[in-house]
């Protein structure tokens, strides 16, 4: 399990680092939001663990941008501020649980463990059965419904709804997709994912009323429920 530890206090950082890496938990650790950001949206952590108040971008600011991308990942606030009204802002940016300092280790590990024992992934994988929301893919059939309708696709549309579906919630970038689905480097000078993911679109989403793809603007691509 891997989690990123986001805080400006050297001397608390390195204590909740040691003390997680003794549970055998591997710790990336950034000192300010700016870094936190970038090691945040690089890739899906188990758990984040972020202060609120960071010099460059503040913690309830992060945590929203950081929702934007992964909608699941557990987050821990650590705060000195400890009122009520403090709690929740910080829920309302979308943490998970809220640890006021000062605070003891043990208490910090087992909301750690609850979180991650959490099942916070939407896609349900029965082996050969995926599952998200109203959308079921089987890999043995080879068949996809949704809602009980069954929906018929080619195996590259097969190939890449079940990418979608295994990394929901998080963007997808065109090189990825291309990399993974494709097995090819991204040409910038085509639009075979764009044109691929318009046909998965009018299959899966078209006679729908909750849209499953989602266009992220300069980014990519987020298989999620809205």
């Amino acid at each position: 399990m891997e989690i990123l530890l986001i805080e400006d206090d050297q001397r608390v950082a390195d204590l909740i680092k040691r003390g997680l890496e003794e549970q055998d938990f591997k710790v990336t650790v950034a000192f300010d939001g700016e870094m936190g950001k970038k090691l945040a949206l690089s890739k899906p952590y188990d758990l984040i663990i972020m202060d609120i108040i960071l010099p460059k971008i503040n913690g309830l600011d992060l945590c929203k941008e950081i929702r934007h991308v992964y909608a699941n990942i557990p987050i821990i606030m650590l705060t000195a501020l400890g009122t009520t009204d403090d709690k929740v802002e910080g829920f309302d940016a979308g943490a998970d649980d809220y640890l006021v300092k000062p605070f003891e280790l043990r208490e910090l590990h087992v909301r750690v463990r609850a979180l991650l024992k959490r099942n916070h992934a939407p896609v349900k994988d029965q082996g050969f059965i995926l599952k998200y929301a109203d959308l079921e893919l089987n890999n043995q059939t080879k068949t996809v419904f949704r809602s009980g309708t069954e929906i018929s696709l080619t195996p590259k549309e097969l190939k890449l709804l079940e990418f979608m579906m295994r990394n929901s919630e998080r963007v997808l970038s065109r090189a990825e997709i291309a990399e993974k689905v494709w097995d090819a480097h991204f040409d910038t000078g085509t639009n075979f994912i764009d044109v691929y993911i318009n046909y998965l679109r009018k299959k899966i989403d078209k006679d729908f009323s909750t849209r499953l793809i989602h266009t992220k603007p300069g980014q990519g691509f987020i298989f999620r429920s809205l």
